[in-house]
């Protein structure tokens, strides 16, 4: 279990070779593995009691990792999954503004724009299209512009009515029944 002042352990893991491979597409085994390996350290970061990992760029880039890419594992189709996605939000936003995404390497700083481009807030998604589009993350901004288009639609998720006990309007419903529907 990683220690408060102990971010290492997060990075060393979500780079290894062998979970960088599942970022995008994980298993029901390593959703498992995370959850049980991290899932206390996740409660104490929504707690705040890991807050001081925003210190520094390295740390802040672990404690996204934590508030924002741990719980869509962990808690993979049950509403706990966006629970702390206001916290990285947050947390990416301050990031930015003290330049700590040009502090860390830039085959990691997607991780700290995430948040945003996982925000249901249109500003959220616009300053992630401007980030990754001004950071040259080609690849990632495709995706930022895909998500920001269904926040611009919908003015959310489709996907995450469910998982959230929303209603979804019949628009959405069509959406989310075409072959072209994000679904997380």
């Amino acid at each position: 279990m990683a220690q408060a002042n102990d971010f290492h352990e997060i990075l060393d893991f979500w780079f290894s070779a062998r979970i960088s491979k599942y970022w995008f597409s994980s298993t029901p085994a390593l959703d498992d593995e995370i959850r049980a390996r991290f899932e206390g350290l996740w409660k104490r970061a929504v707690s705040g009691e890991l807050d001081d990992w925003a210190d520094t760029p390295e740390g802040t880039l672990a404690l996204a990792i934590v508030l924002d890419q741990l719980p869509l594992n962990m808690y993979r189709g049950k509403p706990a999954a966006f629970s702390s996605e206001r916290r990285a939000v947050a947390l990416a936003k301050q990031a930015v503004a003290r330049g700590y995404d040009k502090q860390v390497p830039s085959d990691r700083v997607l991780f700290l724009y995430l948040p945003l481009m996982h925000s249901e807030n249109l500003d959220d998604q616009d300053q992630s299209v401007n980030l990754f589009r001004e950071s040259q993350l080609a690849a990632n901004l495709y995706f930022a512009e895909h998500h920001r288009g269904i926040v611009r639609r919908f003015g959310r998720f489709p996907h995450r009515n469910a998982i959230l006990g929303r209603e979804s309007t019949p628009e959405e419903l069509a959406y989310l029944a075409s072959d072209g529907a994000f679904k997380g």
